[in-house]
């Protein structure tokens, strides 16, 4: 192929072509196998959409994806979306039930898939009884491995067990191919379906188009100055969505590998001069127990789960002259605001400040204080429910006289005491603050001689307090600290709080279960 693509449209790939013409030699992803600049991204993701359109993919087409995050999932992910299929990313973690009823969803509401993206070495042992043993042992499961019609892209080497027909992703990144007239897929098309997080029996598929992907890149990107900054932006993450907004403001991506391991983390952050990271609060944590974080890292981003004011303390004694961004955000609508570390510790004995909504992001409340979104990047729709005008976040917010959003928690964690509706969020951070405590979970356990439900407090200790001297000291700082109807029935303390998901967040009905085993 001769120069740099000329790719038409609106997209990511689109917005790639472009840096690669302006700035063709400037570093678009770092990993352990090199550099791969702009113009080599560009060159790849555009040969192998050829590629794909020449082995018979075309636009509207769905594409059921499970390569991790990096170089590998980055091109052939672009490409697809370049061709105007659309990307569906299949969590093998989902378990049968759960991943059988997304696939139902997919197939009902989009397309029924035509091809699988996957890493060579999934592909190989689920083509053996002994590799699908060892798989579910993993915790892994992917049924579309075994499925007869699907047409396979696999990235990695050809392991024994790869269909005769099998596509290495590789070979179409590197065949050369005149893409100069090849159309751009539509801005406007699904390109990429997400489901969020939780294991209900009815998942939700949140549907984005290149249109809204790459407007909330660029939303991003500007609320953190990407485009204005002074010198060579490079962020550390695993974070695929997080990559997007760094690309399309033509920066660096340097790939964490999955799974994150904390000191090969720091060293490749100390290694590739990493400006920026992303990490949620418990993968934080984990670095700041395993390291020294370089102080040549300017911005952290913090995200994906509510940020304990004990985690912010912890990164500000570590890098005192770094910048603090919490986003918060959905997988609907990503980012919706993002404001500084200290802003937010300053405000938590008054809820979780989220900040002033983005530009072009306008926030109401329902009548039963829920926050409502609406903007550009918000997702087109639903698999199953139509189009989205309005996200209902499911979070309880008011907004203060700033304009600011502040979280009161999330509707469905609610508890009912008798007339009093407790929402944990509201008193979660306060209580966080205290001295002594790491974090402070709220849960409600049914109470089977009434129809309320008992209030459970579960504290993580930081280490600084005794357990017994932390227990007296809550039992005379909480009455001055949150509302009288507020305070718990009980108090646990425990090592750690559970999580859920790679997000982390706190598993409550897990949390909920181990106070239940405790129960006096």
């Amino acid at each position: 192929m001769n120069g740099t693509p000329n790719t038409a449209g609106t997209g990511l790939a689109a917005r790639i072509a472009d840096h690669a013409r302006r700035t063709p030699d400037a570093a678009a992803l770092l990993d352990a196998h090199g550099t791969l600049t702009y113009a080599q991204l560009a060159r790849h993701v555009a040969a192998t959409a050829s590629g794909l359109r020449a082995a018979g993919m075309s636009a509207g087409d769905t594409v059921m994806f499970a390569v991790r995050p990096g170089r590998d999932a980055l091109v052939l992910g672009l490409a697809v979306m370049t061709v105007g299929a659309a990307v569906v990313v299949a969590d093998p973690g989902a378990g049968a039930e759960l991943d059988a009823a997304r696939g139902r969803l997919v197939t009902e509401r989009l397309a029924a898939p035509r091809w699988l993206a996957a890493e060579s070495w999934l592909c190989a042992l689920a083509a053996r009884t002994t590799g699908r043993t060892l798989l579910r042992r993993l915790g892994l499961n992917l049924p579309a491995f075994a499925d007869p019609t699907l047409r396979l892209l696999h990235t990695g080497p050809r392991l024994p067990g790869l269909p005769p027909d099998a596509i290495p992703a590789a070979t179409l990144a590197h065949t050369p191919a005149d893409t100069a007239s090849a159309p751009a897929g539509d801005p406007d098309r699904p390109a990429l379906v997400v489901f969020t997080s939780g294991t209900t029996a009815r998942p939700r598929a949140v549907v984005h188009s290149q249109a809204t992907l790459l407007a909330g890149a660029d939303l991003l990107g500007e609320s953190l100055g990407l485009t204005a900054a002074p010198a060579p932006v490079v962020v550390h993450s695993e974070q695929l969505m997080i990559a997007f907004a760094f690309l399309a403001a033509g920066a660096t991506w340097s790939t964490a590998p999955l799974p994150v391991r904390p000191k090969r983390f720091l060293r490749d952050l100390r290694r590739r001069g990493a400006t920026h990271t992303f990490a949620t609060p418990a993968s934080l944590a984990r670095l700041l127990d395993a390291g020294h974080l370089p102080h040549t890292l300017g911005t952290v981003l913090l995200g994906a789960a509510p940020v304990p004011p004990p985690i912010l303390r912890r990164l500000r004694e570590a890098l005192p002259s770094a910048r603090v961004a919490v986003i918060y955000g959905a997988t609907e609508m990503l980012p919706i605001a993002v404001t500084g570390g200290e802003e937010k510790l300053h405000h938590a004995p008054h809820g979780d400040l989220a900040g002033h909504p983005l530009p072009g992001v306008t926030a109401r409340l329902n009548d039963e204080g829920e926050l409502l979104l609406r903007g550009a990047h918000l997702a087109i729709g639903y698999l199953g429910d139509g189009p989205i005008d309005e996200l209902n976040t499911g979070d309880r917010a008011r907004i203060d006289a700033e304009g600011r959003i502040v979280l009161l928690g999330r509707t469905k964690d609610m508890l009912i005491r008798g007339s009093f509706n407790l929402y944990p969020g509201l008193y979660e951070p306060a209580i966080a603050a205290l001295p002594g405590i790491a974090e402070a979970v709220i849960v409600g356990v049914p109470d089977p001689h009434t129809a309320d439900e008992a209030v459970v407090l579960a504290v993580c200790p930081d280490g600084s307090l005794p357990e017994a001297e932390l227990l007296r000291s809550l039992q005379r700082r909480l009455p001055r600290t949150i509302d009288h109807a507020a305070l718990p029935d009980r108090i646990h303390c425990l090592p750690a709080i559970p999580r859920r998901g790679r997000t982390e967040k706190p598993d409550r009905g897990r949390l909920r279960e181990l106070v239940m085993k405790e129960a006096p």
